[in-house]
């Protein structure tokens, strides 16, 4: 492993992460993202059966109420309906015909967000990734002040970044393919495992690019490479990071196999991201950081 040459091969692993950011903002632009209610507005009625029911059921209940539904199966005999914001009139409406047609029909949730707190909520969200995108970015440039060669501080900060937003690209296109084939939505919770994505994501570069600082101090009058530096600190912090990352997904995974329906898009969000973050952390950040240097040089 002393001898595994990470930077030498920059050109693969840059290769690999292209390949999956075109692929991912390829699908986002094709599919799209299915917005959950928390940011497109509307009402969510979450509905258990005790007899066997299907789709078809469902929709056919609805239809002759005037709504179009899709309805997705969150667990075994309970089902999530979205439908346009509805009046409390509506709701009751509703569930005296499912309760009519349906003798062992209970109502487990019902949620309603209008369309302008929808919007407001989406562009909070967003601003709040933004601004805690800069904020980090500052405060590496200053934790990295005193090693302002051969790279300057404030490079270390904005590659933390980029290598933080390969790792939200790649889970959202993911979420894009699944929204569209199997209904996975955009909601909070998603919005709630990008920001641990980032935290994780940006805690694991630090981690590389902090041994890169030390050895930059060590041999700061040496002979030694700026690329050997980087290699060797890639390969001191490998052991450390992989072991986090696999760790972490041994209780994800778990818990996306026997956890409940209802979390397992929370979940799998979080095991794509730290794959990606643990890629990135070693594969990405640090080479980058070299072909930067070689391009001012």
């Amino acid at each position: 492993m002393k001898n595994f040459n990470v930077i030498g091969l920059s050109r693969v692993w840059l290769g690999i992460s292209s390949v999956l950011i075109i692929a991912s903002i390829a699908c986002i632009a094709i599919f799209g993202l299915n917005f959950g209610i928390d940011f497109t507005g509307g009402s969510l009625i979450e509905m258990q059966f005790g007899d066997e029911v299907t789709s078809d059921v469902i929709i056919s209940d609805f239809q002759a109420l005037g709504y179009e539904v899709t309805p997705q199966e969150s667990d075994k005999g309970i089902w999530l309906v979205r439908l346009q914001t509805i009046t409390s009139e509506e709701h009751t409406t509703i569930l005296g015909q499912l309760s009519d047609n349906h003798e062992s029909f209970e109502e487990l949730r019902f949620e309603s967000i209008g369309p302008v707190i929808g919007q407001e909520l989406k562009r909070k969200s967003v601003g709040a990734v933004i601004l805690l995108l800069l904020l980090i970015m500052f405060y590496v440039a200053w934790a990295f002040r005193k090693v302002s060669k051969p790279v300057s501080s404030w490079k270390y900060g904005l590659l933390t970044i980029v290598a933080a937003l390969h790792d939200v690209i790649i889970p959202v296109g993911v979420f894009s393919v699944l929204g569209h084939f199997y209904g996975y939505q955009i909601d909070t919770a998603f919005i709630a495992a990008m920001l641990t994505i980032l935290g994780y994501s940006i805690n694991d570069t630090i981690v590389v690019f902090d041994r890169t600082r030390e050895n930059l101090v060590t041999n700061r009058h040496s002979d030694v490479s700026f690329d050997e530096i980087v290699n060797k600190s890639v390969i001191q912090s490998f052991g450390r990071s992989i072991n986090t990352s696999v760790t972490t997904m041994l209780v994800l995974l778990a818990i996306f196999l026997f956890g409940a329906l209802t979390i397992k898009p929370f979940v799998l969000a979080l095991i794509i991201g730290i794959i990606s973050g643990a890629y990135s952390s070693i594969f990405i950040a640090s080479p980058l950081l070299v072909y930067w240097q070689k391009r001012i040089k």
